[in-house]
């Protein structure tokens, strides 16, 4: 049989297994030739007659004027329960009556089938022709099953097979017959020889609506067809104010047409990426469009034009600006997969960064309205603050955003980003003027909660021995609760808030983490000199607090974050071989900010959190299970100096010591904006007095004027105390390397750089398809760096993990935090076992600036 009967035969086969029964309507009588071919020659009963359709035993049966006896012919064949034969009612010549017809019962039991001979035709007669030919062959309006039939045979057609399937062999369907042409012109000169223009014409006239010369050059045919396709859907999302030039291209003419010309625009970016950005920015300056960029108010999310994202996001900016951030994370959600930016890590870091703001600026506005409504003691305050959805999310989302945008090549836009850190600013305002009102209230005593200086009596001394003590400068509660997510999911752990000890200062904080302090404490001067008495040992200093840790705790082991990640894993052991509780120092955060390189403060913050859960991790293949990770204050950050109305002038007197957010001494005056607390009234043994800004002021003193601490905020009073029990194990190393990754680049040159990883799904096991892992930048043992965004794939930014799918290539934007270091490798590891996946094979050079 021709192909249009093996069609045809196939759809109604597919009904019968499906339904049984098929009621098959033709008020045009257009399918009476296949019915004829499916009887075997002419009727010659009105009974029920076997037949076959595909490999499916049927019953045919046909109207002949009346519709009872019809029926009453069918009726033995289906009045069972469950009909064992196939049975078809052909009716020729009726239309289906959807009311009152006589055969409802059939038609809703079985399947109603109408079809259009046409409809059908087409989609057969595509396996020879392109849609141009085969609108000419079914124009006519007698055009019968027959000359159907002989066109989709492969010897007895009238018209000559497709030229230009021949041509463009490799395509698939109409529209990638055409989207080849537009990539590229290699193939003119076939078609030109071949007399193909002719078809060409045809096609793009049936396909797209588009009137095309026969006689003119290919190259001004397709110059032609590119600016009516990519200008057509570009209009498409347009609102308001539509460009001239853009106006002038013809536009389409029926809903059909405009779906070809968005298909045809979508498998040339899928399927020529590299050709279509050379294309489209072609057309792009041929309509002059770079030129009316302001124009485009009510531009909407699209891929055509490269120079719309840039619009996009000067809009999106413009929104964040003006405080409608739900209407800006709309915008920035729908370019979650634009075409340019999964081309381009610098302007995807740029949207990035508008979408950190925009998140920014609704967790800003929320706090500071749920401030607003705060009332209760500091207890009260402080549970608000560390709850799980508690204010401290919006110090993280602070500090990714910070972090982000210290580590992009161009910083984004300054109102945005101006509005944003306004709008933090003024909520940690706010918050620190409340929490200072409620500690006066209450005499300075916050009895609900953890005090820092009990944190070694009442955690770390209950661990199973060995433990490791971890003391981490200025690390705030929320850097606490994100350490905790990015520990493997084996982990046992647990974070909960504990209150600093004021003035919330390094060497006052440190010294009340030692043992000891929870009985006798005291911020006390001595020689001219500031620093707390436990019992009868002065610590003014860090050296003071070794000693004194060694004094109090057999068997101890003090070792640098640095130097414990740097270790081989044999001399790490070596170090801390009998050590009941090991020591583990981190100054980086405090470092960096302390010494005013704000800039490097906000990249090295990240990083300490995943170098600390190295650490962890690393600890624990050593033999050590326990872990116990606290603070000894934390921190304000802002991106910039304090306004000259916000620094202060020391009140003066007998000063002993002086710092951005607090002054110690005897006498002198408490500046406007300030609060003064005795030593007494802090449980202190001592004569001093404690002088605080009220809110987030600073004194005019040494030390960075963006990064400050030593007052009585919730970010610097609030510390995390995280719980860790792990395991003990070897380092692990895959030796199938289920994961691959490509793209690598000779020399790490830009702080934020992509590399395309794969899951192998060859090397996995046989129920498995996706695989959560963690791509990583180590130098020297250390974390220098992360992923920052991934395409295509499912990215957590609070642990950093990617989820693979086994075939799929996922690429990965890293951000580069350290820039100090010389190389790199890239290492992606299973965050549940930390057994490492891949490795990087050699180092990659770090030339920043080249």
């Amino acid at each position: 049989m021709h192909p249009l009967n093996k069609y045809i035969s196939k759809q109604l086969s597919e009904k019968l297994k499906a339904r049984k029964v098929v009621v098959w309507y033709d008020p045009r009588r257009e399918f009476a030739p296949f019915v004829a071919e499916l009887r075997g020659g002419a009727r010659t009963t009105d009974e029920a007659v076997p037949v076959t359709v595909s490999d499916i035993s049927a019953r045919l049966t046909e109207y002949d004027g009346s519709m009872f006896e019809l029926r009453t012919v069918v009726e033995p064949f289906v009045c069972a329960d469950a009909p064992t034969e196939c049975m078809i009612v052909y009716l020729p010549g009726c239309e289906r009556d959807r009311q009152g017809s006589v055969l409802m019962e059939l038609e809703k039991a079985g399947d109603c089938y109408e079809p259009q001979l046409k409809r059908l035709a087409r989609n057969v007669l595509r396996q020879r022709y392109t849609d141009g030919v085969i609108d000419e062959m079914l124009a006519p309006e007698q055009v019968s099953y027959e000359d159907l039939a002989r066109a989709s045979s492969d010897s007895s057609s009238t018209e000559p097979p497709s030229v230009l399937r021949s041509i463009f062999h490799s395509a698939s369907g109409n529209e990638g017959i055409i989207a080849a042409w537009l990539a590229s012109d290699e193939r003119d000169a076939e078609i030109e020889a071949k007399e193909a223009i002719r078809e060409l014409v045809k096609l793009v006239r049936s396909k797209l609506g588009l009137e095309l010369s026969e006689v003119a050059p290919l190259a001004k045919l397709r110059s032609i067809t590119l600016r009516y396709v990519l200008g057509a859907e570009f209009r498409s999302v347009l609102v308001g104010v539509i460009p001239s030039s853009v106006q002038a291209i013809p536009a389409p003419k029926s809903r059909d047409e405009e779906t070809s010309i968005k298909e045809l625009a979508h498998v040339l970016r899928a399927r020529y990426s590299e050709v279509y950005p050379q294309i489209a920015d072609r057309v792009e300056a041929e309509l002059g469009l770079h030129e009316e960029q302001a124009t485009f108010a009510g531009l909407g999310s699209t891929d055509t034009f490269r120079f719309a994202e840039r619009v996009l996001l000067a809009q999106c900016g413009e929104l964040v600006a003006a405080k409608k951030f739900d209407e800006a994370l709309e915008i920035i959600g729908g370019l979650e997969h634009s075409f340019w930016l999964e081309r381009d890590v610098g302007r995807k870091a740029q949207w990035e960064a508008c979408r950190l703001m925009a998140e920014l600026g609704i967790l800003g506005v929320a706090v500071h309205a749920a401030i607003g409504k705060a009332s209760g003691d500091a207890n009260t305050w402080i549970s608000a603050y560390a709850a799980k959805d508690g204010w401290f999310r919006l110090d993280q989302a602070q500090r990714r955003l910070e972090a982000w945008v210290a580590n992009l090549d161009d910083e984004p836009e300054e109102r945005p980003l101006g509005v944003v850190r306004g709008i933090y600013e003024d909520a940690c305002r706010a918050m620190a003027e409340g929490f200072t009102r409620a500690l006066v209230a209450a005499k300075w005593t916050v009895s609900s909660s953890l005090h820092q200086t009990k944190i070694y009596s009442g955690i770390v001394s209950e661990q199973p021995k060995p433990v490791a003590y971890f003391f981490v400068d200025a690390m705030r509660f929320e850097m606490g609760v994100e350490l905790a997510e990015r520990l493997p999911q084996v982990v046992e752990v647990s974070v909960r808030p504990a209150v600093c000890v004021l003035p919330s200062i390094t060497p006052i904080g440190m010294a009340a983490l030692q043992p000891g302090a929870s009985s006798s404490f005291s911020v006390v001067e001595q020689a001219g000199a500031l620093g707390v008495r436990i019992d009868d040992a002065f610590l003014p200093d860090l050296a003071a607090r070794k000693k004194f840790a060694s004094s109090r705790i057999p068997k101890l082991a003090d070792v640098a974050l640095d130097e414990l990640l740097s270790l081989q894993p044999s001399r790490l052991v070596k170090r801390i071989d009998g050590a009941q509780v090991v020591i583990v120092r981190s100054q980086e955060i405090d470092h960096a900010g302390e010494r005013g390189f704000t800039f490097q403060a906000r990249q090295v913050m990240d990083t300490v959190i995943d170098n600390l859960a190295r650490a962890v991790r690393k600890l624990a293949t050593a033999g050590i299970e326990n872990c116990v990770l606290t603070a000894d204050h934390g921190h304000l950050f802002f991106p910039s100096d304090r306004d000259e109305s916000m620094r202060l002038d020391p009140p003066g007197g007998d000063e002993v010591d002086l710092h951005r957010r607090c002054w110690i001494g005897r006498g002198g005056a408490t500046p406007t904006g300030c609060v003064r607390v005795t030593a007494s009234a802090l449980g202190y043994d001592s004569d001093l007095d404690f002088v605080f800004p009220a809110s987030n002021a600073v004194f005019k003193a040494g030390g960075d004027l963006a990064f400050h601490h030593g007052g009585p905020s919730l970010q610097e009073m609030v510390i995390p105390v995280v719980t860790v029990r792990m395991k003990t194990s070897a380092p692990k190393r895959s030796t199938s390397e289920p994961v691959t990754a490509t793209g690598l680049p000779d020399a790490v040159t830009n702080r934020i750089f992509s590399v395309v990883i794969q899951l192998d799904g060859k090397n996995l096991s046989l129920f498995s398809t996706e695989l959560l892992v963690r791509p990583m930048l180590i130098s020297a043992g250390k974390q220098v760096g992360g992923v920052g965004m991934a395409i295509d794939g499912d990215f957590d930014r609070t642990t950093g993990c990617v989820k693979l799918q086994a075939g799929k290539q996922v690429t990965v934007a890293f951000l580069l935090s350290d820039e100090s270091v010389p190389s790199l490798r890239i290492v992606i590891q299973d965050p549940t076992t930390d057994a490492e996946l891949y490795r990087s094979p050699i180092d990659i050079p770090v030339r920043l600036g080249v």
